[in-house]
């Protein structure tokens, strides 16, 4: 009934106002997604992104790299350009891993440098149409040659100090020594979960904390900060 009123309320030529109006908004809203030709990694030019990469010592290729913005575009059209690039560039999708929800997209890749993960968001308090994103490849190669790379179905923990004294890594029911001088960094492989550790040095604790790790993952445990992915 008030829809009846609403019509007769708008003579024809204010209608074809309207529609003309809601048809431009609609091209300007699906405006197709272009990607940068400079980006190392696919991003849309519709987009504000920072590029990150993780280098090991005496490695020359990042062993992982990182994508993070935000994207001027619904997520289903976000979704749509990335499967679209990645394609172009050999990545293959694993659906078994695919979690695609209204709010939230995450899609692992096999790439042809290593493993991949795009995970995708639609923008909180947005009513304009945003999408954050998340992408991060890593490089097998360069990882291995880091001596990073996990075995088969483990994680592996990387830790190693610059201190005049013997610290120690305790972790998992185990005490692991670690020397103290200029000294290389140790691997620890453990089963993916959830670990508390503590980080002495001569015999005092100067961190305790947590680390949640996954199978295929490399984390690096710090005294002065949280743990972060290598690989």
């Amino acid at each position: 009934m008030m829809s009846r009123v609403k019509q007769r309320s708008i003579g024809p030529a204010r209608w074809r106002l309207l529609l003309c109006g809601l048809a431009l908004l609609t091209s300007c809203s699906q405006e197709p997604l272009t990607a940068d030709p400079n980006a190392e990694l696919p991003a849309p030019r519709q987009s504000s992104m920072s590029f990150t990469s993780t280098r090991m010592r005496d490695i020359e290729a990042p062993v992982r790299f990182e994508l993070k913005g935000t994207v001027k575009a619904s997520l289903s059209d976000v979704l749509a350009f990335y499967r679209a690039e990645l394609g172009k560039r050999n990545w293959q999708e694993k659906p078994d891993d695919a979690v695609v929800t209204a709010d939230r997209v995450r899609l692992a890749f096999t790439s042809p440098k290593g493993p991949a993960l795009l995970t995708l968001e639609r923008a909180k308090q947005e009513t304009n149409g945003k999408t954050e994103v998340s992408l991060v490849q890593r490089n097998a190669e360069a990882a291995a040659k880091a001596n990073v790379l996990p075995i088969s179905g483990q994680a592996r923990l990387v830790f190693g100090y610059l201190v005049p004294d013997v610290a120690s890594l305790v972790i998992n029911d185990r005490t692991i020594k670690i020397a103290g001088g200029e000294n290389h960094p140790q691997m620890l492989d453990l089963p993916p979960g959830t670990y508390s550790y503590e980080l002495l040095v001569s015999g005092r604790p100067v961190r305790t904390d947590t680390v949640t790790i996954a199978s295929g993952e490399a984390w690096s445990l710090h005294d002065d900060r949280k743990p972060s992915q290598v690989y």
